[in-house]
């Protein structure tokens, strides 16, 4: 069994920032690619940023230059870096994972951001 746990969404006023953690644990010899994806009322899912076990990185064009994903390999976390957030940022964002030797995808439950003044 896999399990994701995220955490740091929260309340922060527009200009502001967050950061936000993903800890993979479970059944996992190793992690192809780790990513943040996000999901506001009324649309669909869509790629916030992504990395993969080659540290090549992949951002969605609403969210260059502002975020940043990182991950920790030796301890199977991933972090979002969040800059100069928007009220268009708000969304409930997804922690994802793909395995390396299987390709099986997993989430997480989901963390709220919000950016409001």
């Amino acid at each position: 069994q896999v399990q994701l746990v995220e955490s740091g969404g929260g309340l922060v006023q527009p200009g502001g920032s967050l950061r936000l953690s993903c800890a993979a644990s479970g059944s996992i010899f190793s992690i192809y690619l780790m990513g943040w994806y996000r999901q506001a009322p009324g649309k669909q899912r869509e790629v916030v940023a992504t990395i993969t076990d080659s540290d090549y990185t992949n951002y969605g064009d609403s969210v260059k230059g502002r975020f940043t994903i990182s991950r920790d390999n030796a301890k199977n976390t991933v972090s979002l870096q969040m800059n100069s957030l928007k009220p268009e940022d708000t969304a409930v964002y997804y922690c994802k994972i793909i395995t390396s030797l299987t390709s099986n995808a997993y989430w997480g439950q989901g963390t709220q951001v919000t950016v409001s003044s």
